[in-house]
């Protein structure tokens, strides 16, 4: 499924996403537990989405990754669409972004293997 067929109130399924932004992290305390919750946006080729990252789904993706959404709910929040994993859901990272440091420090690591 695209992001442009997601309709309000019906099962997500997204085939192929990228995570483009990576909100503030909130903390909260919800049954005497810590929760942690992140706004992501997530694009395809046909529009962009605002992802809601609970808990350990923060740590999962990051900036530039290609994510699969599976049994995830499309639904209203604060007048604008929206996809959360739910309670069934699941999030794929199906392609890894590209990380600035890690080119950083391959440059870096060439002189030194010269020099060897």
């Amino acid at each position: 499924m695209k992001i442009a067929d997601l309709k309000v109130g019906q099962k997500a399924d997204i085939e192929e996403a990228t995570i483009a932004e990576i909100g503030e992290i909130r903390t909260f305390v919800r049954f005497g537990r810590p929760i942690r919750v992140a706004t992501a946006t997530v694009k395809d080729d046909t529009g962009t989405i605002n992802m809601s990252l609970w808990n350990e789904d923060i740590d999962r993706v990051k900036e530039g990754d290609k994510i699969k959404l599976t049994n995830g709910f499309c639904k209203e929040f604060q007048g604008e669409k929206q996809v959360t994993t739910g309670k069934l859901g699941k999030i794929e990272v199906i392609g890894e972004g590209e990380a600035p440091s890690a080119e950083a420090e391959t440059v870096e690591e060439k002189p030194e293997e010269e020099a060897e």
